[in-house]
């Protein structure tokens, strides 16, 4: 599968370093919402987004709405006005299928974060399980 040439890590390494937001994870939960939803506005996503969150922490509206507009720019998404019905236009949102290729991309690197971060887990047990080794002085 093709995927972006890391600077410090090189082609072979599946790397976070272009891979977007990273903060909070919105953008890979975001291309999966749009994904298994088809189409969707903002408001709708937002109400999603607890739900499948990889962290704890709150994803705020305006991040939600920052990462739409930069995956957008980025070809990962599509949107256009709706303007049926009774109320105020609504923008919504589709996956593009570069933005298809960008999912597979996350979910590679998300899969290989999660595997270091068992690894590092299962090490910090095991120092924190162990006595602690006194340094002795050389002479």
């Amino acid at each position: 599968m093709p995927r972006r040439m890391c600077q410090r890590h090189g082609k072979d390494h599946p790397c976070t370093c272009a891979m977007g937001n990273l903060y909070r994870f919105v953008e890979p939960v975001v291309l999966l919402l749009l994904k298994k939803k088809g189409r969707s506005y903002g408001y709708d996503l937002s109400g999603d987004l607890r739900e499948h969150a990889l962290t704890d922490a709150e994803i705020e509206r305006a991040a939600l709405y920052r990462t739409l507009r930069q995956l957008e720019v980025n070809g990962n998404v599509a949107s256009e006005w709706e303007t049926d019905g009774s109320g105020p236009a609504r923008r919504v949102y589709k996956l593009t299928p570069h933005g298809e290729r960008h999912l597979a991309e996350w979910a590679e690197v998300l899969e290989h974060v999660s595997k270091s971060m068992a690894r590092f887990v299962k090490e910090a047990k095991k120092a924190i399980d162990e006595p602690r080794v006194p340094k002795t002085k050389s002479a």
